[in-house]
């Protein structure tokens, strides 16, 4: 049995097999040998449950309860958090919150994107709208709060993306867009404001992220041209490093020692191609004085991921980008070890455990990579087949070209995210959550 003990961002209650944020942030070590190696659409699926309209966030986990979150309607107009029982799917409640911001539900636009973060006493779902609620385990609302009244209105042509990240007493939310911008500090228990960093405006769906240095933490936020620290307590910025571009979508990568993985892509159309070639890497924080700095200690030439956030598992560093090439790293030299490409494009980020590293493929083929300083792929597992998930309901024509090429890109199942159990993966699709156990 592994429990939680994520001294380093605040939640001191262990509990047995909890997965609390966007990418596991505060979860403990799992056992490879519980977990799935291979399996296929009739092999190791659990159970599949759907759930209401559509959504693009990750599972949370705490002890038997997995959460989610959905929109549905033309505008978007109703947000769903459903909790789920782990062990056979079924549902144990849903709630509903209504938009305060209502836009066409489309392809193109962030669908219920950001994941939400639990703990101990209550799961928060934050909405690309601004909308944020908490929840108890039980589904009883604690506070309501909608930002876009306060922080708003948000000009975002795709919608916004970033998922929150939390400490013990705080959930820090992210509000990027081309309007006045802001990094927000909310009180768990009562959804008040505790502090507003202003930020300036930009295009960006990375997410922040809560990075140990010297046994405290800070707030880092990696985002369209500047990666920088925060104090959590009070909101004020402690560092700035500018030297990067094209740092729109994943998130900063913890690994200790004030110590963390940057990723940069392209761009939709190559716009970022040239900042990006030199801003993936591993950065360190260091403090001289009163003085906090942030340094670059060597660049992962070549790679560029989209949406997967680069990881670092038993000493090496991965990278995966839109074309399913995976780039492994020595994570402490930058060593370029190999370059190989995988067979799908990866929209959730990698998972490492025991002797073995996850690539979780768009179109649900993950690949399973021996760790090591060779490519060696272990296994490659379908998760589901033609008619396997229930059908997605159709969203309107798009008016232009470029949306409808999204339109048809998206039309099909993506797996956007996991979470990781003691003994399963939890596969989030757009309409479904998938258990391979």
């Amino acid at each position: 049995m592994f429990y939680v003990l994520a001294i380093w961002i605040g939640l001191t209650t262990s509990v047995p097999d909890a997965w609390p944020a966007f990418l596991g942030a505060g979860a403990g070590p799992r056992d490879a040998t519980a977990l799935p190696l291979t399996w296929s659409p009739t092999e190791h699926i659990a159970w599949i449950k759907s759930v209401p309209g559509h959504g693009q966030s990750s599972p949370v986990v705490w002890g038997n309860r997995v959460f989610v979150t959905s929109v549905e309607g033309a505008q978007k107009d109703t947000y769903y958090t459903v909790c789920l029982d782990t062990a056979d799917g079924s549902e144990l409640w849903r709630n509903e919150l209504t938009n305060s911001a209502p836009v066409t539900n489309s392809h193109y636009v962030s669908r219920a994107a950001p994941t939400p973060v639990v703990d101990e006493h209550r799961v928060i779902a934050v909405f690309e709208s601004g909308d944020c609620v908490a929840y108890d385990h039980a589904g009883k609302t604690q506070w309501t709060r909608t930002l876009v009244k306060e922080e708003g209105p948000f000009v975002a042509e795709f919608g916004l993306g970033a998922s929150p990240c939390q400490t013990e007493s705080t959930v820090f939310v992210l509000l990027e867009h081309d309007g006045p911008s802001s990094l927000l500090a909310l009180d768990k228990q009562t959804g008040k404001t505790l502090w507003k960093a202003p930020r300036d405006p930009r295009r960006s769906w990375s997410s922040p992220a809560v990075i140990e240095v010297e046994g405290a933490p800070q707030i880092v936020v990696s985002s369209a041209g500047t990666v920088d620290g925060y104090d959590p307590g009070t909101g004020t910025l402690l560092w700035s490093f500018k030297d990067v571009g094209g740092n729109t979508s994943t998130t900063p990568m913890n690994i200790g020692g004030g110590r963390f993985l940057i990723g940069a892509s392209p761009g939709r159309n190559g716009e970022n191609a040239g900042s990006a070639a030199d801003s993936n890497g591993l950065m360190q924080i260091t403090r001289e004085g009163g003085t906090w700095t942030a340094t670059r200690q060597w660049t992962a030439t070549k790679a560029t991921p989209t949406w997967a956030s680069p990881i670092v598992h038993q000493g090496l560093a991965y990278w995966i980008n839109r074309s399913g090439v995976i780039h492994c790293f020595d994570a402490t030299t930058g060593e370029a070890l190999f370059t190989e490409r995988s067979k799908q494009s990866s929209w959730a980020t990698p998972y490492g455990v025991g002797n073995r590293v996850y690539f979780f493929g768009k179109d649900g083929l993950v690949t399973v990579l021996s760790a090591g300083r060779e490519f060696n792929v272990l296994a490659e597992n379908a998760t589901w087949d033609e008619g396997t998930l229930p059908p997605e309901t159709k969203l309107a024509e798009e008016s232009s070209e470029q949306r409808r090429r999204a339109a048809a890109m998206f039309s099909k199942p993506t797996l956007y995210g996991v979470a990781v159990t003691e003994d399963a993966f939890l596969l989030r699709v757009g309409n479904a959550v998938i258990c391979v156990r």
